[in-house]
């Protein structure tokens, strides 16, 4: 039956079709799968289930200043290896990395720019930068936009996304959190509006700080926000956690933050508060 037998065609390499590289993203909550550009149409929100992926600092500038508007601040604050730290990596090779894979000079962008016309200071936090750490340079340019927007009597937005106090700047890092916390007392004080926006993942430092001292509380849907992460906690007290535990869903049932906000509707949330708060 030699004649039945199905002879295989082997193919050159140079006829062979091939798909480029980076087309389709899985989604980790429906596990759909995605077709990339269309993703990025959609913000890096999947249709399907209404996740919202991480992206970068960039997405969120353009997403919530007017174009043409914004102004860059406070670009020449640079970290220092204070410590002289290693953990199987200098810390100074860990910033010169980051610094080389994100193009910024660390976890955070502060610009000057217009909401729908409003003036305002945007904070951005960018979590691919040492996992959006906060140590020296996050902090002083928190407090920098802060003072800044004092003086210019706009509002502050922060769009918080970080693990958390870096650990290589030691108490260095821990001192943001009053530092940072301190400045938003003078500045609400003054009649400031602060709003932050918590993004997938806000935890450690950052939520005991800034990110929970918002006189309005937005955050996406599906965030994780806390202090210690879920395993860390279910570790400590031996027991297991509701489910949604530290998602922004069930801070807001428990009354921690103010409004869980679609990412594409952000910029019109923010607008209707200032018109409304400032």
């Amino acid at each position: 039956m030699s004649w039945f037998q199905r002879k295989e065609k082997k193919f050159k390499d140079s006829e062979k079709s091939s798909i480029p590289d980076g087309l389709w993203d899985k989604c980790p909550s429906c596990h759909e799968i995605l077709y990339r550009p269309e993703l990025e149409k959609a913000l890096s929100v999947c249709h399907h289930c209404n996740h919202h992926f991480r992206v970068s600092p960039q997405v969120y500038v353009d997403l919530l200043l007017d174009q043409g508007s914004e102004t860059p601040l406070f670009q020449n604050l640079k970290s220092k290896d204070f410590l002289k730290f290693k953990a199987g990596k200098k810390y100074s090779d860990q910033i010169k990395t980051a610094m080389k894979d994100t193009g910024d000079g660390d976890a955070i962008r502060i610009y000057e720019g217009k909401l729908n016309g409003n003036p305002v200071i945007l904070g951005v936090m960018n979590f691919r930068f040492i996992g959006g750490s906060m140590g020296s340079v996050v902090g002083e340019a928190v407090s920098r936009g802060i003072q800044k927007a004092g003086q210019t009597s706009v509002p502050f937005i922060l769009v918080c996304a970080s693990g958390g106090a870096r650990m290589q700047e030691g108490a260095i890092s821990l001192m943001q959190l009053a530092k940072t916390a301190s400045q938003l007392a003078k500045f609400t004080k003054n009649g400031g509006l602060y709003i932050p926006i918590l993004t997938d993942p806000t935890t450690g430092g950052v939520t005991a700080s800034y990110g929970m001292l918002g006189d309005v509380i937005l955050a996406e849907p599906g965030a994780l926000i806390g202090f210690a992460g879920p395993r860390v906690i279910k570790q400590t007290i031996g027991q297991d956690l509701p489910d949604g535990f530290q998602r922004s869903e069930f801070l807001l049932e428990k009354g921690f933050i103010d409004h869980i906000v679609s990412r594409e509707d952000i910029k019109e949330k923010l607008s209707r508060l200032i018109s409304i708060l400032s």
